[in-house]
Formats: structure tokens, C-alpha cells, sequence
């Protein structure tokens, strides 16, 4: 009977959907709607995501528009996205938010791909915590009737492929945005 790897996946597809998140957060020199979904925003007695009380658009390569449903929330949405530290100065223009992306430094460009490489590393300490720990119920296998060495050595043997293949695939990305964070 071989190991069955669900958990494994399920563990490794959390955390890519973690780092992806993180990767995708750092911004460009490109509008991108992504940049304010961590915005929060006091609003009904509590905090929401800008993405709940308002429309976000990239108007252009250089805009983003927010365009609040409830009219009255357009000063505090605009407010929040000030105090979000993200170098981000919103104007309200009539019943809609437009904030320009400024182009981004080279010493900015460079902190950006340091945020990049330190968000790929943490993401590649958590898969090996997942395939150490996957190895290690594997290897508690022993001795259980039914399963030999032979079966045991086959599972840790593919647990180090889908691994080799899945921190390959995190190269690839980092690579990519790299190359993204890079070019003016």
C-alpha cells in the first residue's frame, strides 16, 4: 500500500497560495488592483477591504480609480489608502478616487526584489518543513504490516520529486517577477 500524498498537497498548495499572494502584493511600476487589497478601511462600525466598498480599476498603466458604492465612505476609503504605507497619494475627484502610481526608483526596484527573494526563501523554509514532516510519516510506516521497505523508500523517493518539481516551479516565479521588478 503506498503513501497517500493528499495531505501533502493540500499543505503545499496553502503555502504556494501564501507566497503567491505575497509575490503578487509587490508592486510594479504598473497599476495594479492587487496593490490595495490589504487596505483596510473603517467603515459600518468595523474595518472592510477597500475591495468590499468599492470598485478598483486600472484606468491605464500609471492610474488606479476607486469608485466607492456608498458615496459617503469616499474620504475614509481615500484616508485608509493614505495611512496604508504604500507611497500611494490618492486625490478625490468628484465621487471617485484616482491615484497615481508613481514610476518606481532604482533603489526602490532593488528593495522590492530584496522583499521578493526574502518572501521566496520563507516560502522555501515552510515546503521543506512540509516535506520533513510528510517524510517523517512516512517513515513511521515501518514495521506496519503491509508496507515493506521497498514501498517506503518509493514514497520518499517521490515526496523528493514533487518537491524538487515544486520549489523548480518557485524558481520559475521568482525569476519571472524579478524580471518584472526590474525592467523600466
Amino acid at each position: 500500500m503506498a503513501f497517500s500524498f493528499t495531505a501533502f498537497e493540500e499543505r503545499i498548495q496553502a503555502t504556494l497560495s501564501h507566497i503567491h499572494g505575497e509575490i503578487k502584493k509587490l508592486r510594479t511600476g504598473r497599476a495594479s488592483v492587487s496593490v490595495l487589497d490589504d487596505v483596510l478601511v473603517a467603515a459600518y462600525g468595523s474595518r472592510m477591504h477597500v475591495t468590499e466598498l468599492a470598485s478598483v480599476t486600472a484606468a491605464d498603466a500609471s492610474m488606479l480609480i476607486v469608485s466607492p458604492w456608498d458615496k459617503s465612505l469616499t474620504e475614509a476609503i481615500e484616508k485608509a489608502i493614505q495611512m496604508a504605507e504604500l507611497n500611494l497619494h490618492p486625490v478625490v475627484d468628484g465621487q471617485i478616487i484616482r491615484i497615481a502610481i508613481p514610476p518606481l526608483t532604482e533603489e526602490n526596484r532593488r528593495l522590492l526584489v530584496k522583499k521578493l527573494h526574502q518572501s521566496v526563501e520563507a516560502g522555501r523554509v515552510a515546503i521543506r518543513a512540509v516535506r520533513s514532516e510528510t517524510k517523517r510519516q512516512i517513515e513511521e510506516q515501518k514495521g506496519t504490516s503491509g508496507i515493506s521497505e521497498d514501498d517506503i523508500e518509493s514514497s520518499v523517493a517521490e515526496l523528493e520529486t514533487r518537491v524538487k518539481k515544486i520549489l523548480g516551479e518557485l524558481e520559475d516565479t521568482l525569476q519571472k517577477k524579478e524580471k518584472e521588478l526590474l525592467t523600466l
